[in-house]
């Protein structure tokens, strides 16, 4: 099994909800996050004053998917977070070692 996390920007989080849902994915975290990256922020004018805002909201999905569907899963994000503009996001693919579902107590892949 793989977790899939995904730094993505906000408004391209139904398109990727969507495209993960095709492919069968059935759950995910989402959780409201800020950073930067090469974007590394912008200027913005306040009540005359200028100030730099350096951590721009993003998203972030976690998923764990078995490891059959993880490059589709990857490619599903790609294709429906893809803008072409800098800042898009981020994909990380790590590991998972075991799963354990606390209603039932099912582990592995039953569990994800």
């Amino acid at each position: 099994m793989k977790k899939i996390e995904a730094i993505i920007k906000p408004f391209k989080l139904d398109e990727v909800r969507e495209a993960l849902s095709e492919i069968g994915v059935t759950g995910l975290t989402v959780t409201e996050v800020k950073g930067f990256g090469r974007q590394k922020g912008h200027t913005e004018l306040y009540r005359g004053a200028e100030y730099v805002v350096d951590f721009l909201p993003k998203v972030k999905l976690e998923v764990v998917v078995a490891d059959s569907l993880l490059e589709r899963a990857v490619e599903a994000v790609i294709n429906a977070a893809h803008t072409g503009k800098i800042g898009d996001g981020k994909i990380f693919v790590t590991a998972v070692e075991q799963v354990v579902r606390i209603r039932t107590g099912e582990s592995g892949e039953a569990a994800v």
